[in-house]
């Protein structure tokens, strides 16, 4: 049997945890206020695939294509983003809450995370290089081994990392936003 094949199709406030996903290739499709929490995702594509108003928390998303794919106001709480496909990946996210989700060694570089709420993330050993933290708070997010290279965190608040254990060449800080690298020199600043 094939997997299936889907093409501009628009799914407004379909409950996936009810309602099981097709598996297959989702092409340019619309996915509005629907329910994708707790669910297996695994193996189905979603190319060139818009997400507003949906809830993936604690999805399993092993082996999912996520390519040139928009999150727009979904809740991304737990979602273990490592274990998805790397091959092609390309995600944005804006008015996202992200909390408590992993980016544990991907190579996501040029990632736009605007108005998102990104606690306690877990981005160790990330490629994150040139991407855009637009206005997120990121309270307890972990940065390790992260290549960090020319990200713009400039409107970006509450991050803390040591500079040393991160690749930071490049990455655009504001003046007034610097207290998170020095946090753990446990310098004082006034």
């Amino acid at each position: 049997m094939t997997d299936a094949y889907f093409d501009s199709e628009t799914y407004t406030k379909i409950d996936f945890s009810k309602t099981n996903i097709i598996k297959g290739e989702y092409d340019n499709c619309t996915f509005i206020n629907c329910n994708f929490e707790n669910i297996h995702t695994s193996n189905i594509q979603f190319v060139a695939c818009d997400f507003m108003d949906c809830n993936f928390s604690n999805a399993i998303v092993k082996d999912t294509a996520f390519k040139d794919v928009n999150f727009v106001n979904c809740k991304l709480i737990g979602v273990k983003f490592n274990e998805c496909d790397p091959f092609l990946l390309q995600m944005r996210f804006k008015e996202c809450l992200l909390n408590f989700s992993s980016f544990y060694q991907l190579k996501i570089p040029k990632t736009v995370f605007e108005n998102c709420n990104l606690e306690e993330v877990d981005f160790t050993e990330a490629n994150i290089s040139s991407s855009f933290f637009d206005n997120c708070d990121l309270k307890g997010a972990i940065f390790e081994r992260t290549n960090l290279e020319k990200t713009n965190f400039k409107t970006a608040f509450n991050f803390t990392f040591e500079l040393e254990k991160n690749r930071v060449k490049g990455a655009k800080f504001k003046r007034d936003s610097i207290d998170g690298l020095l946090f753990h020199y446990k310098i004082v600043l006034e």
